[in-house]
C-alpha cells in the first residue's frame, strides 16, 4: 500500500511539475541594415540620429521624424536633410520598440555630445557578413561564396552516397 501511495505522488508530482526548455534566439539582420548603418551590430532595431532628431526603423526600412508636431514615417528624408551625409553621421543604436515615444530621453542623453562620428560604416566594411546585404559593394563576392558553398555541399552529399 506504501508503494502505491509513493508511486501515486510520484506522478501527480510528475503531472504538476513543468518541463522547462531552454530556448535561445539569436536574431541577424545585418543584410537589412542600410550600408551607412555601423558596422558591428548583428542586430538593429532602430538607429537614432542624434544631429537631426530621426529615428530609423531597420526591419520595416523607413525613417520616423517630426514633422507638424506629429511623428511620420516615410521611405524618404525630408528634403530639408537632402544634403545631410549619413556615411559620416552620428547613429546610435537602439533596440527597443517605438523609441521615438521616448524621444526626450534620448535626446538629452545623446544632443549634447559634439563628438564626430568615427564608426564604420556598413558600405566601407571588408568582413565578409555585410557582403550579404545587396547594397553592399562586395555583394558579388557573397553570391559568389554562396554559390561555391552550395557545389562544396553537392560534393559532399555525392561522396556519401558513393
Amino acid at each position: 500500500m506504501r508503494k502505491l501511495i509513493l508511486l501515486l505522488a510520484l506522478c501527480i508530482c510528475g503531472l504538476l511539475c513543468k518541463t522547462t526548455n531552454a530556448q535561445i534566439t539569436f536574431k541577424v539582420n545585418f543584410a537589412i541594415q542600410p550600408i551607412w548603418g555601423p558596422v558591428g551590430y548583428d542586430y538593429v532595431d532602430y538607429y537614432y540620429l542624434p544631429d537631426i532628431e530621426v529615428y530609423y526603423n531597420v526591419p520595416r526600412q523607413k525613417y520616423i521624424y517630426m514633422e507638424d508636431g506629429n511623428w511620420v514615417t516615410r521611405s524618404y528624408l525630408p528634403p530639408r536633410y537632402r544634403d545631410y551625409d549619413m556615411y559620416n553621421a552620428r547613429k546610435v543604436v537602439i533596440n527597443e520598440p517605438r523609441p521615438y515615444l521616448h524621444h526626450q530621453d534620448y535626446k538629452a542623453k545623446y544632443a549634447s555630445s559634439n563628438e564626430r562620428s568615427n564608426q564604420q560604416s556598413i558600405r566601407d566594411s571588408h568582413e565578409s557578413k555585410y557582403f550579404e546585404n545587396k547594397n553592399h559593394p562586395e555583394h558579388d563576392k557573397w553570391k559568389e561564396q554562396k554559390k561555391n558553398q552550395g557545389r562544396h555541399q553537392d560534393q559532399k552529399d555525392e561522396r556519401k552516397r558513393n
